[in-house]
Parts: structure tokens; sequence; C-alpha cells
């Protein structure tokens, strides 16, 4: 950036940033630095934002979980582990965890365990399962659930 912005117009585009999109802390900071504050002004800009509404941590863990079960079919234990990633305070994630309705989540594991259980094209049957179980880890399922699914379909 060649010029540096005012105060006024960098809190205009936090404002803008966080309305978007729902943000964490984490992201509005760095934002912050991008655009070349001063760690003063970036308390007192957080301070604004989280004062307006703009800036809430528990709505955006929630919308965080919500967004990512539903559309990337997450498991919890991946959507926790990005949560802390984005230091999210523990109270937040165990709130947005409650967004996730236990039969959806059993419902959403079965319907993709067995769509990519199908999918897999590999004729011995333990390299077929690691790629199965690889493949659910890496979304964030619970390994029990895995294990005993894994099991069910191979009969």
């Amino acid at each position: 950036m060649s010029q540096k912005l005012s105060f006024s117009e960098a809190q205009k585009k936090l404002e803008y940033f966080c309305a978007y999109q729902e943000r964490c802390h984490q992201e509005v900071v760095q934002k912050c630095y991008e655009l070349g504050l001063l760690s003063i002004e970036i308390d007192e800009v957080m301070v604004h934002l989280i004062q307006n509404n703009y800036l809430n941590e528990e709505r955006f863990a929630r919308s965080f979980a919500r967004g990512k079960f539903r559309i990337k079919f997450w498991g919890k234990t991946r959507i926790v582990n990005e949560l802390q990633a984005r230091k999210i305070a523990s109270p937040n994630i165990k709130l947005a965890l409650t967004e996730i309705d236990e039969d959806e989540y059993e419902q959403a594991f079965n319907t993709l365990s067995e769509r990519h259980w199908n999918s897999i094209l590999e004729k011995n049957t333990l390299k077929k399962r690691k790629k199965f179980c690889d493949y659910l880890l890496r979304k964030g399922w619970e390994s029990e659930m895995i294990y005993s699914k894994v099991k069910e379909l191979e009969k």
C-alpha cells in the first residue's frame, strides 16, 4: 500500500470486512496489520468492532461449525481443531458444537461414509480400508464411528 490509511478509513474498511462475513479476532488483527495500523490503534479498533457488534467470537464459532459441517461435511474433531487454531475460547467451541444436531450428524456420517466406500475402486481390502479410514479421519470424524462403520461395510 503506497499511502497510509487514516484511522477512520481503516476503521470503516474493517467494519465492512466484518460485516461481509463472520470473522474471528485473529483474522481481524491480521487485517489490521495488513492495513498498517499500530498496536495501540488495533486495540482501539478491536474494542470499537466488538462494542458495535461487528465482531462476536461466539457468533463466529457457531456459524463456522454450522457451515463446515453442512457444506464440507467435517466431523466434530476437525471443527474443534480448526476453531482452536483460530484461538477461539473453549466455552465458545462448546457452544459451537451445539449447533450440530446429533441425528443430522449421524445421518451425514452414514451418507458420506457409504458414498466414499462405494467410490473406492481398490480391490485389496486392507488398502481400501486404509483409504476409507484416512479420508474420514482427515474430515475429522471420530475414530470409533469410522472403525465400527468400516466393519459394517466390509460385510
